[in-house]
């Protein structure tokens, strides 16, 4: 062994797992500890939907989806992008493709083949996996403190990564429980909120019961940020009881958000008919038959389905609906109005978290020698897409070659 005491991972999600990893490699002991009865539960979550591991889309592109946090993320992704993610899967047995958006998935779309044989390759290394520990910080002598099915537990350790997730899916392990534990060791800690989420909107009683999860396809959504920056962008998202959600709503998630927060309330436009001029829709409304109803006449004219028409049945009146000039330039630009997120648990993912500033370039906390920190409980936020596993997977890996660095020397 080439510590007194073995390596101590807490959290069994990419991060951890891809920081066991570069340590088994270097030739220590490692020892991970999740509070889950098995590990990688959310990223099995993931894979329900087809495990959308990586983009394909060009790097300077690929960089920008971190905003804020690109300066600290894109020297991670330089050595561990999408690329090397594509290799590593590979190197597991795990062709991927590339999907006519540019996400790419396993030939397989599913996550369990690709979790169980790098598990396997993990246990042969010698990684030791602990369930069923829930991490309760340190006890006076500095050793790990454990909460298990046999009472408590005092663990040594010769270097420590955590790699603890978000705050959001509470029941697959991402609970922000490590927020308190932290912050009582007086690490700053930016509060978790939720991203990638839905939204909060008052719509109406004939909307909620009529059109509750129906899509809304091929339309555009534009915004304006708080900082005046206006982005248009097409995709489908979808009606709920309570609002609105879908990957079209969390591209936007992040400045939605911040807005909602600065003033209480964010309203972005629908485009209904994003193939249409407003002259073309004037035009064509201009000759809609007296006899017709205007929801007949929108779906024979322009395939507007139901769930459109609601939505402009909800902007506007009776009387405002005579006017062809105004029905035009409305299904251009549909106000939706958001009061709120929904609430935390409810999110793919959480903003806010341990701040790049606490650590230094191998992600350790500078106050505290030899403890790393990686994965979504770093405080960044990336879009749905691929982004998010990608992040995770390389602040894991730079965690524990940075553990291997610090050990070493």
């Amino acid at each position: 062994m080439k510590t007194s005491h073995p390596i101590a991972i807490i959290g069994g999600g990419p991060a951890g797992l891809m920081a066991a990893e570069q340590l088994i490699n270097a030739g220590y002991a490692v020892d991970l500890y999740d509070a889950m009865p098995s590990v990688g539960r959310k990223f099995l979550l993931a894979g329900i939907g087809g495990l959308n591991i990586t983009h394909a889309e060009p790097f300077p592109d690929f960089c920008r989806r971190y905003a804020e946090r690109q300066a600290q993320l894109q020297p991670l992704l330089e050595t561990f992008g999408a690329d090397e993610l594509r290799q590593w899967c590979a190197a597991l047995g795990v062709e991927t493709f590339v999907g006519t958006s540019g996400r790419v998935f396993p030939t397989e779309m599913k996550a369990a083949p690709l979790l169980r044989a790098w598990l396997v390759r993990l246990k042969r290394g010698g990684l030791r996996i602990h369930p069923r520990h829930r991490w309760q910080g340190w006890d006076a002598q500095g050793k790990l403190l454990f909460q298990t099915s046999q009472g408590e537990s005092a663990v040594p350790y010769a270097a420590l990564i955590l790699a603890l997730g978000g705050g959001s899916w509470k029941k697959l392990g991402s609970d922000g429980a490590w927020v308190p534990l932290l912050e009582a060791r007086n690490i700053r800690i930016a509060p978790l909120q939720p991203a990638n989420c839905g939204f909060l909107c008052e719509w109406s009683q004939h909307l909620r019961s009529r059109f509750a999860g129906s899509p809304l396809k091929s339309v555009a959504l534009r915004f304006t940020d708080l900082h005046g920056q206006t982005e248009s962008r097409r995709g489908e998202l979808i009606l709920t009881e309570r609002g609105v959600e879908g990957s079209l709503v969390y591209a936007f998630s992040a400045r939605l958000r911040d807005t909602l927060n600065a003033q209480q309330s964010a309203t972005f436009h629908l485009d209904l008919l994003p193939n249409h001029t407003p002259e073309a829709i004037t035009q064509a409304l201009q000759t809609r038959p007296k006899h017709k109803t205007l929801g007949a006449f929108l779906k024979n004219r322009f395939k507007l389905d139901g769930a459109k028409t609601a939505l402009l049945f909800e902007t506007l009146d009776e009387t405002q609906r005579h006017d062809p000039v105004l029905l035009a330039n409305t299904l251009k630009a549909i106000p939706v109005t958001l009061t709120a997120t929904t609430p935390i648990d409810e999110a793919i993912s959480t903003a806010g978290g341990v701040p790049f500033e606490t650590l230094d370039e191998n992600l350790m906390l500078r106050d505290f020698p030899g403890v790393f920190c990686a994965g979504e409980m770093l405080d960044w936020e990336a879009p749905t897409g691929g982004y998010l596993l990608t992040g995770c997977f390389a602040s894991g890996r730079q965690a524990g070659q940075g553990a291997v660095r610090w050990l070493e020397n």
